[in-house]
């Protein structure tokens, strides 16, 4: 099994790269929490600038 890489970004600033857990070890913040970054929901109530994405690479 392949195991899916991310990409966390903050406006242009990319701020951590790896699995969702890596991610999540490296902010200090829960996998959930890297989870909710890149649901659509969470997109519609922050702006591209201020707010965190989550791209699958």
């Amino acid at each position: 099994m392949q195991v899916k890489e991310f990409a966390l970004y903050k406006g242009e600033e990319i701020i951590a790269m790896g699995t969702k857990s890596e991610i999540a070890e490296q902010l200090g913040i829960s996998v959930c929490s890297v989870d909710h970054y890149g649901t659509p929901a969470y997109a519609r109530r922050t702006s591209e600038e201020r707010g965190r994405r989550l791209i699958e690479l």
